[in-house]
């Protein structure tokens, strides 16, 4: 935090005399606190005029008095434990604007995990409070959205409301860098949203709350943590040499979130096969195929793809082989088709599972953790629009073939357990059954802080020796070095990566053309990357990888998971 104020502060002094006029465009009259919850209050107002009287709109206005009581509270750790569609993302940040103007806090940082919904999110709140006042900040922000008072607010988070993600966020409370540090003074006295907040990851879950604690207990920040599926994270955590302490006094904003559960439920969850016997590919597309409109998602790409070839055409297919551009165009068409009713079945990965606003009548599910089989289900009847009050159908089933591995494997077996040992309280999705299957999966952990960035850290306490450059080094959300990005030409955008690559060319590559290119990028794992590499399917120029095959990438499947280049068995588990 010292570290932090020393830069900026020297960024800041230098940019005034330097560059008066890059100084003067930080001054941008932003509005305060107050004026940001006026407009939300007025935005909120709107809504519940229009809202239908349905069950579903009644518990989130609930939601939402809860959250604006609550924010009277004491500042410190707080949990928000809403089912999915219970309108977590404004009745969160209300809670958040109320309680930093009761509580003299500055900002509202909203973390989110995947970059796949962070759009989704920046732009409901962007309606809400106008531009200017949102900074988005994440790797796939496109460059035509960005202006220069934004670009200037990323560099150290001086803006009212950030929406970022969870690589942005806590690898900059570990790192060692001016430019990714310089942001930390503006975290101080903050409210945190941690949403989707099941997705901290596990191997580095005790450096990570830690973190968290000493935010809360030494620099004046609230954070609550936001989910339907609320992870254990409180007291011990964990077995054996594994065991820690987790967050302490962590305060329930809702009075009875199992009671929140059970009316919010809008979906009956069964299995295809009672013992959960694995379903050949074949039948299941069989299955599918019956449905107007259906959902299915899949543990992994190669499912994806395996499940995807056997549908009827038409079938839409949604996964991380696609780079980001794709995806939004694929998933906004898919909306609008669901708004008007018209017959729509997508096979997916997961990425469609946390944050992204769809609503089918049916959903297959793979056997996954128990907080997967919740989020699936909330994309399912999501607004109780069927007609006679009929619920949704969400469908578990086990694919052929070997399980997922490593982590997922490990989700997969707890909620299993889960299944068998409490059934039909796990499928009714009550909160009881996501602790008991949470607590089942921290004890299948190795270890909560596998890169010792604790040991590297605490060491200091007593010494004065604190290893901060490696511990920034092994504090790594996404392990870049096993895998590689590849820019693709993807459909009718491909004549403007080209143009991209041509002002490279011209005057080198620059923060915004880099930026841009991020919206047409596909990350593979190392191995994969380096077959392509050795066959000619990519090439090198200026340091970024480009796609050199005409047929590398399908504008209906994203990267080409083809035999012939590699086998998809070893690389897409």
């Amino acid at each position: 935090m010292l570290f932090s104020c020393l830069v900026d502060a020297d960024f800041l002094d230098t940019e005034a005399f330097m560059d008066p006029g890059r100084a003067a465009a930080r001054e941008t009259g932003i509005l305060d606190l107050m004026s940001l919850k006026e407009q939300l209050d007025r935005h909120l107002l709107d809504l519940s005029k229009d809202a239908a009287a349905t069950e579903v709109n009644k518990v989130r206005r609930e939601v939402l008095d809860a959250c604006r009581s609550g924010a009277a509270s004491p500042p410190g750790l707080f949990s928000l434990t809403v089912p999915t569609g219970g309108g977590k993302t404004l009745a969160s940040v209300a809670f958040a604007l109320e309680h930093a103007i009761r509580h003299g806090k500055r900002r509202i940082i909203v973390v989110i995990p995947y970059t796949s919904i962070i759009e989704q999110t920046a732009e409901t709140l962007g309606k809400v409070f106008g531009p200017g006042s949102v900074l988005e900040h994440h790797s796939n922000l496109d460059p035509a959205r960005e202006t220069l008072e934004s670009r200037l607010a990323m560099e150290n988070w001086d803006a009212p409301i950030v929406v970022t993600t969870n690589v942005q966020f806590f690898e900059s409370l570990f790192a060692a860098r001016t430019s990714a540090c310089r942001k930390l003074h503006n975290i101080v006295d903050s409210v945190v949203i941690l949403d989707e907040a099941q997705m901290l990851p596990s191997a580095f879950l005790k450096p990570i709350l830690g973190a968290l604690a000493s935010l809360t207990r030494s620099y004046g920040v609230s954070a609550v943590l936001c989910t339907a599926t609320q992870p254990a994270i409180q007291g011990s955590i964990g077995t054996g040499k594994a065991l820690f302490r987790g967050l302490e006094g962590v305060r329930e904003l809702m009075a009875d979130p199992s009671g929140l559960a059970r009316r919010l439920r809008r979906v009956e969850v069964r299995f295809l096969h009672p013992e959960l016997h694995p379903t050949p590919w074949e039948d299941l597309a069989r299955l599918l195929s019956q449905e107007p409109q259906v959902l299915c998602i899949v543990n992994s790409r190669k499912d994806c793809r395996e499940l995807h070839g056997r549908m009827p055409q038409g079938t839409i297919h949604l996964s991380a082989l696609m780079c980001a551009q794709h995806r939004s165009e694929v998933i906004a068409a898919l909306k609008l088709a669901l708004s008007q009713a018209r017959p729509i079945r997508v096979i997916s990965t997961q990425l469609v599972e946390a944050g992204v606003d769809l609503d089918f009548p049916v959903v297959y599910r793979a056997l996954a953790g128990l907080d997967s089989l919740a989020q699936a289900a909330g994309r399912c009847n999501r607004e109780g629009r069927l007609p006679e009050g009929r619920p949704g159908r969400v469908v578990l089933f086990t694919p052929p073939g070997p399980g997922p591995r490593g982590l997922l494997g490990k989700g997969a077996e707890a909620g299993r357990e889960v299944l068998r040992s409490m059934r039909e309280t796990a499928l009714r999705l009550d909160p009881v059954a996501f602790k008991a299957y949470f607590e089942r999966f921290y004890s299948q952990v190795i270890s909560f802080d596998e890169k010792g960035i604790d040991a590297l850290l605490s060491a200091g306490v007593s010494s004065g020796h604190f290893q901060f450059r490696t511990a920034a080094d092994a504090f790594q959300l996404v392990d870049d070095a096993a895998q590689a990005s590849i820019v693709v030409r993807y459909g009718s955008h491909a004549n403007k990566v080209e143009r991209i690559l041509h002002q490279i060319r011209q005057a080198g590559a620059s923060r915004e053309s880099l930026r841009a290119l991020q919206r047409f990028t596909v990350t593979i794992p190392d191995p994969m990357f380096r077959a392509l590499r050795d066959q000619g399917d990519v090439e090198e120029w200026e340091g970024l990888w480009i796609q050199a095959s005409d047929d590398l990438y399908d504008d209906a499947l994203g990267l080409r998971l083809d035999p012939v280049r590699w086998n998809p068995e070893k690389f897409f588990q």
